[in-house]
């Protein structure tokens, strides 16, 4: 059974940056695909990012290319999700999304089975 658990989530001023943690248990990082994804009040959990472990590549939203950064950890069983110049819109609870199937699609919330309980994120002047 996967599990994941987020963290780092908080309250920034815009253009701040932080950094999500993804702690995964039950199967190694490098053997899950995993996704970040966001939901606003009233609005539909939308996809962020993910990466993928083989082929290994990365995916984003068009909203946060060039903002925000996907990564894994091997040795701490964790994935990143690193948020440079944060904007207000940027505000949602962000959740971490695994899946043990190497299927080519990513950006979808049915396309993951393992979900964590997901951490706010505000940014506000």
């Amino acid at each position: 059974q996967v599990q994941v658990v987020e963290s780092g989530g908080g309250l920034v001023q815009p253009g701040d940056s932080l950094r999500l943690s993804c702690a995964a248990s039950g199967r190694p990082i490098d053997s899950l695909k995993i996704a970040w994804f966001r939901q606003r009040p009233e609005s539909m959990r939308e996809f962020v990012a993910s990466t993928r472990w083989s082929p290994s590549n990365t995916y984003y939203t068009d909203s946060v290319k060039g903002r925000f950064s996907i990564s894994r950890d091997n040795a701490e069983n964790t994935a990143y999700l690193q948020m440079n110049s944060l904007k207000p819109e940027d505000t949602a609870v962000y959740y971490c999304a695994a899946e043990t199937t190497n299927s080519a699609s990513y950006r979808w919330v049915g396309d993951y089975a393992y979900w964590g309980r997901g951490t706010q994120v505000t940014v506000s002047s």
